[in-house]
């Protein structure tokens, strides 16, 4: 690891938040990606039935 001088708690936090960011983002698109495949689920098999 890169000595980070009187900076590294700014860094490590700034590194810190962004992965939580990127962490946070990555589960709402999953937990949406699964939301709309089982409401076009529901769809294509209400227009099958009829």
């Amino acid at each position: 690891m890169p000595e980070l001088g009187k900076y590294a708690a700014e860094v490590l936090s700034a590194y810190g938040l962004s992965l939580l960011l990127l962490a946070g983002v990555t589960g709402i698109s999953l937990w949406r990606a699964r939301r709309v495949r089982a409401r076009l689920d529901e769809v294509e098999k209400q227009v099958k039935h009829g």
